[in-house]
């Protein structure tokens, strides 16, 4: 029988999309369950279930749902039976169990995090509302349990694992996310790949410039980005999208150095601007960090928060450095040594993390004894 891949909402993009992918890649034959698809033609000819909250107007009102995620997590049933589950877990999707199913199954999780809206408001502002304030005290003994309930668990950085540990108080093991390292790396110059329209965009941006990139949301600090730019006299270049843009574009405003948007880029804009960047500054406390590992493998030197999962990637004085704090003299020191760095070992480095990599080791972890796999010895090279 084959297994089937859950997941809590499937957006059109996102780091937590890309490790589902791989997944499904990883076990061709499962099958994918989310509480709603808010991209169906990603999985075309795969398929996928959705729970009772695609048919409402919950599917995209996540704190109204909040309640209801774990009863429907504790009730799945299918028409079929199946011989694993293997969730990708960022909220409650490590709930999931198949109680009407007869046979026995084997539970698998892959923890981006547990819940940090209810586990470390103080990393997530969406804890602060009040839905997922007034259920916590509710949600949080559930959630727990159900951590323990006779399930292994794979954790996506060092820095989660101990997180699992400390809230849900049980073990779990490291697999670090896949990271499309080998696609980067498969285009000497992502500029000559450029659109027309494109190409005149990065002709427009300065020869050398601090890169932030990611979502324009607050816990990203793209803020830290321009305030390096403006602490060292280096152009600025941020690109993304999201709800936080005008703000950072009033800050951009006011700070001494040019400042330029690149809204929504393609990956071959991104990818290009990684290769031209000085520096990929990316200060946010994250689980893992997926765009760190990105601009490596374009070359770039990556400067990262000393707190957080992507200081396990970035190799302090090798493929770039650790922030330990804010302060102009930190960024300029930072920016001065990070010129001397070797662009081809910090493309080394990337391949540690290379999706082909995650794929043997996920293999080897769900179906240990199965041939079906040629990658699980592949990806293991690459270390710094």
């Amino acid at each position: 029988m084959p297994g089937i891949v859950v997941h809590e909402w499937i957006e059109p993009s996102g780091g937590a999309e890309k490790v589902v992918e791989a997944m499904l890649d990883a076990f061709p034959r499962s099958e994918l369950f989310c509480l709603w698809n808010d991209d169906p033609s990603k999985y075309e000819g795969r398929q996928v279930h959705e729970s009772i909250l695609a048919k409402t107007f919950l599917r995209r009102k996540k704190s109204m749902a909040l309640p209801a995620m774990p009863l429907i997590w504790r009730s799945l049933r299918f028409s079929k039976s199946f011989d694993w589950v293997l969730a990708s877990s960022h909220l409650f999707a490590h709930q999931a169990t198949l109680p009407f199913q007869q046979s026995p199954y084997k539970k698998f999780v892959y923890a981006h995090t547990p819940a940090r809206y209810l586990w470390v408001p103080e990393l997530d502002r969406r804890g602060d509302a009040l839905i997922p304030r007034l259920g916590a005290a509710l949600l949080k003994p559930m959630d727990k349990r159900a951590a323990k309930e006779n399930t292994e668990i794979a954790a996506n950085s060092n820095f989660v694992r101990e997180r699992i540990e400390s809230t849900w108080e049980v073990e779990s093991r490291v697999i670090y996310p896949p990271v499309d390292v080998d696609r980067v790396q498969a285009i000497s110059s992502w500029a000559d790949e450029l659109s027309t329209e494109e190409q005149s965009l990065l002709d427009s941006l300065p020869d050398a410039f601090i890169l932030g990139a990611s979502r324009f949301v607050p816990y990203k600090r793209l803020d830290l980005a321009i305030k390096a730019g403006a602490d060292t006299g280096t152009p600025v270049v941020i690109a993304g999208q999201g709800p936080e843009e005008s703000k950072l574009r009033a800050q951009a405003a006011e700070a001494p150095v040019p400042v330029h948007f690149v809204i929504d880029p393609s990956d071959r804009m991104l990818f290009s601007l990684y290769e031209r960047a000085l520096v990929f500054c990316f200060p946010a406390i994250e689980d893992f960090g997926i765009m760190p590992v990105e601009a490596m493998a374009a070359g770039a030197p990556v400067l990262v928060n000393a707190v957080g999962g992507a200081a396990e990637s970035v190799v302090d004085g090798v493929t770039g450095y650790h922030l330990h704090d804010f302060e102009p003299a930190t960024f300029q020191n930072a920016l001065d040594r990070a010129a001397r760095l070797d662009r081809g070992l910090i493309k080394k480095r990337a391949l540690a993390f290379s999706r082909s990599r995650f794929i043997g080791e996920l293999q080897n972890w769900i179906e240990p004894n199965s041939e079906a796999t040629d990658l699980r010895e592949l990806g293991r090279t690459g270390d710094v």
